[in-house]
């Protein structure tokens, strides 16, 4: 099985101040149409508020572990930073 890209995703969770935070996936190669629908089918999955923004998918809340397990099904390879 060949990988659909050839660098790792990113997933990291900053928190800055009040709130819940936002975890980040950073490195994703797809075409920005494929982000979006991605990014909506996370939001609507994990019930929560997201956005994209510079090519990064911000999604509300700490998700890293279902996120982690949903990119892993789709072949990809996922590291953590942070």
């Amino acid at each position: 099985m060949t990988r659909p890209q050839p660098d790792p995703v990113y997933l990291s969770f900053l928190r800055q101040g009040k709130g819940s935070g936002v975890t980040r996936i950073e490195g994703l190669v797809m075409h920005p149409s494929l982000k979006e629908n991605l990014l909506k089918e996370f939001k609507r999955r994990f019930a929560c508020g997201g956005t994209l923004s510079e090519g990064t998918l911000e999604l509300q809340g700490d998700h890293r572990d279902k996120i982690e397990a949903e990119l892993r099904a789709k072949g990809h390879e996922v590291r953590r930073k942070g």
